[in-house]
C-alpha cells in the first residue's frame, strides 16, 4: 500500500509532539545581543520513573526505494526530540498514541531545519535518511524501566519520494 508524504508543519504535525524549527518563535536576543535564543521549542519530557534527558547523536543510513515501513516503536515513559545536523531532507513516519492503529500511520517530508519531538507514546518509525546518511542530535531519556514498544505491521507500507 503506497502511503501519501505531507510538508512537515507544526499545525498537521501538533497531534504527534512538536516540530522543532527556529522559524516558529521570534527570538530572544542574549550575549549582548550577539546570540539570537530561539527559546523552549519542544516538551522534552524524560522524568517518569526517575528517568533524565540525555543527548546523543544518531547517524542514519538511506533505504533503498520504494523504502518498506514493516515495523513502528514507541516510547511510553517519554518523548523523543531529533534533531538533523545534516543539510539533507528526511522523512517522519508517525502514528497517534493508544493502541496501534497502521492505518492512521501518517509520513511527513522534514527539511534540513526541521526537528521533530515525539510526544511520550507517539508510535513512529526511525528516521529515514532520504540521500545520503544523515546525522541527527537525539534528546531522549536515559533511565530504567520499559521505554520502548515495537509492532509489527501487517501489511508493510510502501514509500516512494
Amino acid at each position: 500500500m503506497m502511503t501519501e508524504i505531507k510538508p512537515l508543519t507544526a499545525e498537521a504535525f501538533a497531534k504527534y509532539g512538536d516540530v522543532i524549527e527556529v522559524d516558529s518563535k521570534e527570538p530572544i536576543g542574549i550575549n549582548y545581543g550577539y546570540t539570537e535564543r530561539f527559546h523552549d521549542l519542544a516538551n522534552i519530557d524524560a522524568a517518569a520513573e526517575g528517568g533524565r534527558a540525555g543527548v546523543s547523536i544518531f547517524r542514519s543510513q538511506p533505504l533503498s526505494m520504494p523504502i518498506s515501513i514493516k515495523i513502528m516503536e514507541r516510547h511510553p515513559l517519554s518523548s523523543q526530540a531529533f534533531m538533523p545536523l545534516s543539510n539533507e531532507p528526511y522523512l517522519v513516519v508517525v502514528a497517534p498514541a493508544g493502541e496501534f492503529d497502521e492505518s492512521s500511520i501518517e509520513v511527513f517530508l522534514a527539511q534540513p531545519g526541521q526537528g521533530v519531538n515525539y510526544a511520550a507514546g507517539t508510535w513512529h518509525h526511525f528516521c529515514l535518511a532520504l540521500n545520503k546518511p544523515s546525522n541527527f542530535l537525539v534528546v531522549d531519556r536515559i533511565g530504567n524501566g520499559h521505554n520502548c514498544d515495537e509492532v509489527e505491521l501487517k501489511e508493510p507500507k510502501s514509500i516512494v519520494v
